[in-house]
């Protein structure tokens, strides 16, 4: 399979191509039955400003090499940072030596080589950005200083950082795959601390994208993380009670990592999780869709194979509400008596969206809903801007998590509210999900509006 370069990455890549074809050679004549493995070289710059003086300039240049060897059922693996002919020899007879002390599992083993990528389409994902540490500060401090000059009351920063990271990864196995290509990522991101009497409040925003030019400007940033600090002036804490919940987009993201993990077939044999055996079974409102789309030009997250070599492709986790796989890797598959779903390393790019719909007898259009129509939706209840802690039981689905964001009446907001408690159960949020936005301009590879959840426990004072 040919190896997927850029006029500036393919002597680079052809290397790596090298040590992969030498690795796998060196396994078989070791007396590997198979074997698999990755090297990766990854190149980053990264500078920091706080109150306009440099803090930080960091440049990083990492190589590192793993193998898993395998003896029929047995399997070792190991690792290095040096790919000389030396350190291959060396890392493989490691590997070697520690599947001589494990035990037989009959699950070890590489994925079916008709799952194996033919080819490496081109995704969109290397754009080069030969920015000078100078010109890098220089936008970090544009950032910064657009928040601290927005509003007076705009008292601190905590910085702006502005990073660059550029990755170039080769994998391959002993049944003839092997695979690679180069990707990029940039991010910058601001945060500051407003002021008001006594109270002080803290909140950040950020960008991030694989192409420079597709990242947010500098000084929209800026005012963004200013804007959200502003608005936590004036914070109360709320009586206990239960009402709707609001989750805002960017933290509604953590919700669908909730039920990914939920899924993941590790979790599943391991009978880790409140999701066991639903598969095939409605867990969400019958217009609730969740896509997994791991070809999408310039995603954060896309790949055109996963971890283990195996052709990732477009797939509905739920469809009509109803959980339609599970999130396995070769292994999970296999204790579960299921087939790889081509996501050894995760879920790429998900795409949570209401079919567009309108559930008979609900009384809600939970498509198209903008943030406005949003909180006209919720009437008086608790919109969530900031999650914090990490209360969630995965086994029963428990959720507890501490709360920051903006007491809701009429379908207005009426003032910020904080140290307050969220509490509920993930599979009764799922089934009492009444609405996602359409507010989903939030930068990360999970794209969602915001959620809105019929009731839930909101603890603060008595």
């Amino acid at each position: 399979m040919p190896i997927l370069t850029t006029p500036e990455t393919a002597q680079e890549l052809a290397h790596l191509h090298q040590v992969i074809e030498d690795l796998l050679q060196e396994a078989q004549r070791q007396g590997a039955s198979a074997a698999e493995a990755s090297v990766g070289i990854r190149t980053g710059l990264e500078v920091r400003v706080r109150l306009g003086a440099v803090e930080t300039i960091e440049h990083t240049r990492d190589r590192g090499l793993s193998v898993t060897l395998y003896f029929g059922h047995r399997q070792g693996s190991a690792s290095t940072s040096d790919v000389s002919p030396a350190a291959i020899r060396a890392t493989v007879a490691a590997a070697r030596a520690i599947a001589q002390h494990t035990q037989e599992d009959p699950c070890a083993q590489l994925p079916p080589v008709e799952r194996l990528a033919q080819k490496v389409p081109d995704l969109d994902l290397y754009h080069s950005w030969p920015l000078a540490v100078d010109e890098a500060i220089e936008q970090a401090r544009v950032c910064e200083d657009a928040a601290l000059t927005l509003d007076s009351r705009i008292v601190n920063s905590e910085g702006a950082s502005l990073s660059l990271q550029r990755h170039l990864h080769v994998s391959g196995n002993s049944l003839g795959f092997i695979g690679g290509y180069p990707t990029t990522r940039y991010g910058l991101s601001c945060a500051v601390i407003a002021q008001s009497g006594e109270e002080m409040q803290r909140d950040d925003w950020w960008t991030t994208a694989r192409a420079a030019g597709d990242l947010v400007a500098p000084e929209a940033v800026g005012r963004r993380a200013a804007e959200r600090a502003l608005a936590r002036l004036g914070a109360r804490r709320l009586k206990t009670c239960e009402a709707p919940v609001l989750f805002s987009a960017e933290v509604a993201t953590g919700l669908a990592r909730h039920l990914v993990s939920a899924i993941n077939g590790h979790n599943l044999y391991r009978h880790a999780s409140f999701l066991l055996d639903h598969l095939g079974q409605p867990i969400f409102p019958a217009w609730m869709r969740i896509h997994e789309q791991p070809h999408l030009p310039r995603g954060l997250s896309s790949a055109p194979y996963d971890g283990e070599g195996v052709a990732t492709a477009p797939k509905d986790l739920v469809r009509d509400g109803v959980l339609a796989t599970y999130v396995l890797d070769t292994y999970a598959g296999c204790r579960l008596g299921l087939p790889t779903t081509g996501n050894a390393g995760g879920v790429r790019n998900l795409r949570i969206e209401p079919t567009p719909v309108r559930p008979t007898g609900a009384g809600v259009a939970p498509a198209g809903l903008d943030r406005p129509a949003l909180l006209r939706e919720l009437g008086r209840g608790l919109l969530v801007t900031e999650l914090i802690g990490q209360g969630v039981n995965l086994v029963t689905g428990d959720y507890s998590r501490g709360a920051a964001g903006f007491w809701v009446e009429n379908g207005e907001i009426q003032y910020p509210v904080e140290e307050i408690t969220i509490a509920g159960n993930l599979k009764e949020m799922f089934e009492r999900l009444v609405a996602v936005g359409s507010d989903d301009d939030i930068p990360g590879s999970t794209r969602t509006g915001s959620w809105l959840i019929e009731r839930m426990t909101i603890a603060g004072e008595n």
